[in-house]
Parts: C-alpha cells; sequence; structure tokens
C-alpha cells in the first residue's frame, strides 16, 4: 500500500479535544488532517461542561460559533441528599475565571464543533477509521479505512489522539494501565421534560444522591429535554433489575430519586439508554516519540463532577499548541510541559472523586451552617481551575478534604 498523503500532524477523533487542537492548529496555519470514526451528530456522554473550557473554546477561535447555538447556560450545580441541598454559584467562585458555562445535547454540540472546523478549512474525515500506527524516527504511518472499506495510508510528523472512549494509540500501543478509581457504571438516556418546572428550578443541572456512592444526574437542555442517569459501583448497576434490560435499570434508578420520581417516572426515554461500564480508564504514558495521547484516550476518571470535556479541551489545547513549537524546530520537553501539568489536574479531580465516595466530601457539601470562603474554594475546583495553586483546595487536595471532614465529624460527636 502507497503513502498517499502527507500532513504535518495527524489528530485522531473530532470531539472536543480534537475540534479544539485542530482549530488551533489552523489558526496557526499548519496542516492536520482530523479523522472520525463515527458519523456526526452521534450520542456520547459528557454533557455537562465546566467553565475552564470556555478558555479553550475562545483561545482556538470556536467560542463565537457556538454562542449562537443558544445551548443551556450552566450557572452552576446542585447536589441533593434527601432533604439536604448545596447549590454551588459559579459567579461566587474562588479566583478569576469564567462565571458560566453550558449544559449540552453532546451530539448538537460536537456537531456545531466540526461544522465551524469545515467552514474554517480544516481537512476533516467522518467515517474514517484507523486501523494501524507504524511509528519510524518519530514519524509516523497512519493506516486508514473509509465507510466503504477502502484502506490509504496518511504519513505525520506527528500524531495527536483524541480518540476519547476509541482508546486508539493506548490500545495499538498497549499503553492502558488500571485506574486508580474502583470500578463504577453509569447507564443514561434522554427524556422530553413534559413536566419541566418553570423558572431556575427547571434548569437546574443537580446531582441527586440516593446513597453515599448511588447518585442521579439530571442535565436539561434548552431544546426540552433532560439527560438522565444513574452512576454507581458496577455490583449495584447489576443489580438494578433482574435481568439486562437498560431501561428497567434506569427506570427503577429514577423511581429510587425521591426528587425526581414525579418528574420522570413513568416517562418515555427517547433512546435505548447507553450503557458505560467500568468507565475510567488510565496509562502508563500520555506521550512519545512522535504521539501524544489528550483527553478520555489518556485518562477518564468520572463523571460526577464534570471533568471529561475540561479535560479533554485543556489537553486538546495544550498538545497542539506544543506539537506545533515542536515543528517549528523549538525544544518542546513533554514530560515537563504536557504529562505533568495534565497530571496535576487529574490528581486534584482524582482526590474530589475518591472523597466524593468516601463521604467526606459530602460532608463539606451539606456541613451548615455554610462556610462562604470554603465554598468559594471548592466552587473554583468543580469550575475546573483546578491548576491554581492559591487555592488551597488546590494545593492541598491530597489532605484537606479529609481533614476538615473529619474535624466536622468529630466536632458533632
Amino acid at each position: 500500500m502507497k503513502i498517499v498523503e502527507n500532513t504535518d500532524i495527524l489528530i485522531i477523533g473530532a470531539g472536543p479535544s480534537g475540534s479544539v487542537a485542530a482549530a488551533y492548529l489552523q489558526k496557526m496555519g499548519s496542516t492536520a488532517i482530523v479523522v472520525e470514526k463515527t458519523k456526526f451528530p452521534r450520542i456520547v456522554v459528557g454533557e455537562s461542561l465546566l467553565p475552564r473550557s470556555m478558555d479553550h473554546f475562545e483561545e482556538a477561535g470556536l467560542l463565537d460559533n457556538l454562542m449562537q447555538k443558544g445551548f443551556e447556560k450552566k450557572l452552576g450545580a446542585r447536589f441533593i441528599r434527601g432533604n439536604e441541598i448545596c447549590i454551588f454559584d459559579f459567579s461566587k467562585k474562588f479566583g478569576k475565571g469564567w462565571d458560566w458555562t453550558w449544559q449540552v445535547p453532546r451530539a448538537d454540540f460536537d456537531l456545531a464543533l466540526t461544522e465551524d472546523l469545515q467552514a474554517k478549512g480544516v481537512d476533516l474525515r467522518f467515517e474514517t477509521e484507523v486501523i494501524d500506527v507504524v511509528f519510524t524516527n518519530g514519524k509516523s504511518v497512519t493506516t486508514i479505512q473509509d465507510k466503504n472499506g477502502n484502506q490509504s495510508q496518511i504519513q505525520a510528523k506527528f500524531i495527536i489522539d483524541c480518540s476519547g472512549y476509541g482508546r486508539v494509540l493506548p490500545r495499538l500501543l498497549a499503553l492502558d494501565t488500571p485506574s486508580q478509581l474502583s470500578p463504577h457504571s453509569a447507564i443514561f438516556t434522554h427524556i422530553h421534560d413534559v413536566n419541566r418546572p418553570a423558572g431556575q428550578e427547571g434548569i437546574q443541572i443537580s446531582f441527586d444522591i440516593i446513597e453515599r456512592e448511588v447518585w442521579l444526574w439530571v442535565i436539561p437542555f434548552s431544546n426540552g429535554n433532560t439527560s438522565v442517569g444513574i452512576v454507581a459501583p458496577t455490583t449495584y448497576i447489576e443489580q438494578l433489575s433482574t435481568n439486562d434490560s437498560l431501561q428497567e435499570k434506569l427506570t427503577n434508578a429514577i423511581n429510587a430519586s425521591d426528587f425526581y420520581k414525579k418528574r420522570f417516572g413513568g416517562l418515555p426515554f427517547i433512546f435505548e439508554p447507553k450503557h458505560l461500564k467500568n468507565y475510567s480508564k488510565a496509562v502508563h504514558k500520555m506521550y512519545g516519540d512522535g504521539f501524544v495521547l489528550t483527553g478520555n484516550s489518556a485518562e477518564f476518571l468520572d463523571p460526577v463532577f464534570s471533568s471529561g470535556v475540561c479535560f479533554a479541551t485543556e489537553s486538546g489545547l495544550l498538545a497542539a499548541k506544543l506539537a506545533y513549537k515542536q515543528l517549528q524546530g523549538e525544544n518542546v520537553n513533554w514530560e515537563q510541559d504536557y504529562a505533568a501539568h495534565m497530571e496535576k489536574g487529574i490528581k486534584v479531580f482524582t482526590t474530589y472523586v475518591k472523597e466524593w465516595y468516601t463521604g467526606n466530601l459530602q460532608t463539606l457539601f451539606f456541613h451548615q451552617p455554610e462556610d462562604p470562603d470554603v465554598k468559594a474554594k471548592i466552587c473554583a475546583v468543580l469550575a475546573g481551575y483546578v491548576w491554581n495553586d492559591d487555592n488551597p483546595f488546590v494545593k492541598k487536595h491530597d489532605n484537606l478534604i479529609k481533614n476538615m471532614a473529619h474535624f466536622i465529624n468529630m466536632s458533632k460527636e
């Protein structure tokens, strides 16, 4: 098979990470080809964004188009535990940064991103699958296959893997390693929200805690539909019904929510529920000679704090910047400039996910009376600003939550 094309950078995947990377490279005048296995629009998890991603969309030149689409504004997040309610308002967070973002049907959101890329002249190819990659002295030859089964090859100076759950290079290069997090799974669908209350209550994104490690997400969209999903230990998910029916499992989960069963109980599902089993993933290295991994292709933690798209756009933009610099002949220290940066943010959110499931973070969320200073600093983390060491809940994440929860519990005793 002959090499029929050459490009500076090959981007695998056209989700938020790949779109941000491609838009930045197009703006800088670098030649890039984006290959995407699926056909858009397509349904995918990750419908709740974080304010930090707005910085990335803006820098990549994608924000103006997104602003015209009318997606539902996400001003914060609500956590519910029985009769207790904790609301985080992004406008009251610690430090600088965006005060809002969006909650989006990803099928529409990702389509809007790729349509903007194509309007900008990006070479984007849907229904094109990566079959094989061979690296030689930092350059790569990638075999791709289109929807008709025709194969061809692309030679690239660098590859940015933004393949998300497809995990193309981790799979081909055996880069996967066990996640630090315990096995959890999720089931979700969309519901036509005919019982949606008027005002803020109807559009409030919420996380309803059914048990300490079991929670329901509710993400209302501007199109009148709402995403509803259950997250729990995999063993709990398996026991939600006597058979393997995802419809029955999700129905039973909705009915277990005292807060939401009246709003959503008995309503039909728009599509067959999607099942993400043991979704947490990790790799033993994020880069190599001639490639870098971004977003979910590198690490996926847990949907509880909506960090997925934030890490995708943070890593996609940074990877594109560093790859461009390297191809311009500048020295790039991928360990320091990329891996260490991403791992820092991942460690912060990993702590928050772990302490959520231990119950320590829930203790802080629902403690009364609220401490506005503590809440503002935690809110900054939940907004995605996990690289700001001025925030002690970032800098001392590995022990501060645990210690504060211990103090609160001791004071109650």
